[in-house]
Protein backbone atom coordinates (compact mmCIF):
# COMPACT_ATOMS: atom_id res chain seq x y z
CA UNK A 1 0.00 0.00 0.00
CA UNK A 2 1.53 3.29 -1.09
CA UNK A 3 0.99 6.26 1.17
CA UNK A 4 1.46 9.86 0.14
CA UNK A 5 1.61 12.56 2.79
CA UNK A 6 1.82 16.32 2.26
CA UNK A 7 2.99 18.85 4.82
CA UNK A 8 3.58 22.57 4.98
CA UNK A 9 0.36 24.37 4.14
CA UNK A 10 -0.80 27.44 5.98
CA UNK A 11 -2.13 30.98 5.80
CA UNK A 12 0.14 33.75 4.57
CA UNK A 13 0.01 37.27 3.21
CA UNK A 14 0.30 38.08 -0.46
CA UNK A 15 3.96 38.17 -1.54
CA UNK A 16 5.02 35.61 1.06
CA UNK A 17 6.63 32.22 0.56
CA UNK A 18 5.71 28.71 1.61
CA UNK A 19 7.40 25.37 1.18
CA UNK A 20 5.34 22.22 0.84
CA UNK A 21 6.77 18.78 1.23
CA UNK A 22 5.53 15.38 0.17
CA UNK A 23 6.74 11.89 0.99
CA UNK A 24 5.71 8.59 -0.58
CA UNK A 25 6.19 5.31 1.23
CA UNK A 26 5.05 1.72 1.18
CA UNK A 27 7.04 0.22 -1.67
CA UNK A 28 10.36 0.46 -3.44
CA UNK A 29 10.36 3.06 -6.17
CA UNK A 30 12.76 2.99 -9.11
CA UNK A 31 11.46 5.01 -12.04
CA UNK A 32 8.55 7.15 -10.96
CA UNK A 33 7.17 10.65 -10.79
CA UNK A 34 5.60 12.85 -8.17
CA UNK A 35 3.41 15.81 -8.89
CA UNK A 36 1.59 18.69 -7.28
CA UNK A 37 -1.96 19.53 -8.18
CA UNK A 38 -4.22 22.13 -6.62
CA UNK A 39 -7.92 22.72 -6.37
CA UNK A 40 -9.56 25.99 -5.43
CA UNK A 41 -13.21 26.15 -4.32
CA UNK A 42 -15.51 25.81 -7.32
CA UNK A 43 -12.63 24.97 -9.65
CA UNK A 44 -11.35 21.77 -11.15
CA UNK A 45 -8.13 20.26 -9.94
CA UNK A 46 -5.20 21.64 -11.94
CA UNK A 47 -1.62 20.60 -12.46
CA UNK A 48 1.06 22.68 -10.75
CA UNK A 49 4.27 20.81 -11.41
CA UNK A 50 6.03 17.47 -11.30
CA UNK A 51 9.37 15.79 -10.89
CA UNK A 52 10.26 12.59 -12.66
CA UNK A 53 13.13 10.27 -11.76
CA UNK A 54 14.51 7.93 -14.39
CA UNK A 55 16.64 5.93 -12.02
CA UNK A 56 19.48 7.15 -9.86
CA UNK A 57 19.90 10.88 -9.60
CA UNK A 58 18.62 11.82 -13.05
CA UNK A 59 15.42 13.81 -12.88
CA UNK A 60 13.29 16.18 -14.90
CA UNK A 61 10.86 18.85 -13.74
CA UNK A 62 7.65 20.04 -15.34
CA UNK A 63 5.65 23.16 -14.55
CA UNK A 64 2.28 24.64 -15.36
CA UNK A 65 2.49 27.87 -17.32
CA UNK A 66 0.96 29.92 -14.52
CA UNK A 67 3.92 29.11 -12.26
CA UNK A 68 5.98 31.67 -14.21
CA UNK A 69 9.14 31.17 -12.21
CA UNK A 70 7.48 31.67 -8.83
CA UNK A 71 7.38 28.00 -7.87
CA UNK A 72 10.27 25.53 -7.81
CA UNK A 73 10.06 21.77 -7.45
CA UNK A 74 12.88 19.74 -6.02
CA UNK A 75 13.16 16.25 -4.65
CA UNK A 76 15.15 13.66 -2.81
CA UNK A 77 15.05 10.35 -4.65
CA UNK A 78 16.55 8.45 -1.72
CA UNK A 79 13.68 9.60 0.47
CA UNK A 80 10.96 9.41 -2.20
CA UNK A 81 10.24 12.99 -1.34
CA UNK A 82 9.34 16.12 -3.25
CA UNK A 83 9.22 19.77 -2.29
CA UNK A 84 7.37 22.76 -3.68
CA UNK A 85 8.91 26.13 -2.93
CA UNK A 86 6.32 28.81 -3.59
CA UNK A 87 7.46 32.42 -3.71
CA UNK A 88 5.57 35.64 -4.28
CA UNK A 89 2.28 33.98 -3.42
CA UNK A 90 -0.91 35.59 -4.66
CA UNK A 91 -4.50 35.30 -3.45
CA UNK A 92 -5.30 33.26 -6.56
CA UNK A 93 -2.86 30.62 -5.32
CA UNK A 94 -5.31 29.84 -2.52
CA UNK A 95 -6.26 26.19 -2.89
CA UNK A 96 -5.87 22.74 -1.47
CA UNK A 97 -2.58 21.39 -2.75
CA UNK A 98 -2.39 17.68 -3.43
CA UNK A 99 0.65 15.53 -3.89
CA UNK A 100 0.47 12.50 -6.16
CA UNK A 101 2.85 9.69 -7.04
CA UNK A 102 2.90 7.58 -10.16
CA UNK A 103 4.82 4.44 -11.10
CA UNK A 104 3.18 3.71 -14.46
CA UNK A 105 4.17 5.56 -17.61
CA UNK A 106 1.53 6.60 -20.08
CA UNK A 107 0.36 9.93 -18.77
CA UNK A 108 0.61 13.28 -20.47
CA UNK A 109 4.17 14.45 -21.10
CA UNK A 110 3.11 17.89 -19.82
CA UNK A 111 2.47 16.29 -16.44
CA UNK A 112 5.65 14.23 -16.32
CA UNK A 113 4.52 11.29 -18.43
CA UNK A 114 3.25 9.16 -15.59
CA UNK A 115 -0.19 8.14 -14.40
CA UNK A 116 -0.75 9.32 -10.86
CA UNK A 117 -2.36 6.50 -8.94
CA UNK A 118 -1.48 7.51 -5.40
CA UNK A 119 -2.74 10.70 -3.82
CA UNK A 120 -2.34 12.48 -0.53
CA UNK A 121 -5.13 14.08 1.46
CA UNK A 122 -4.11 17.59 0.50
CA UNK A 123 -2.89 20.58 2.44
CA UNK A 124 -4.60 23.97 2.51
CA UNK A 125 -2.75 27.06 1.32
CA UNK A 126 -4.51 30.36 1.92
CA UNK A 127 -3.08 33.64 0.65
CA UNK A 128 -4.68 36.85 1.80
CA UNK A 129 -4.26 40.23 0.15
Amino acid sequence: QVQVVERGGGSVQSGSSLRLSCAASGRTFSSYAMAWFRQAPGNEREFVGAIRWNGGNTFYTYYADFVKGRFTISGDNAKNSMYLQMNDLKPEDTAVYFCAAGTREGGSYRFGGYLYDYWGQGTQVTVSS
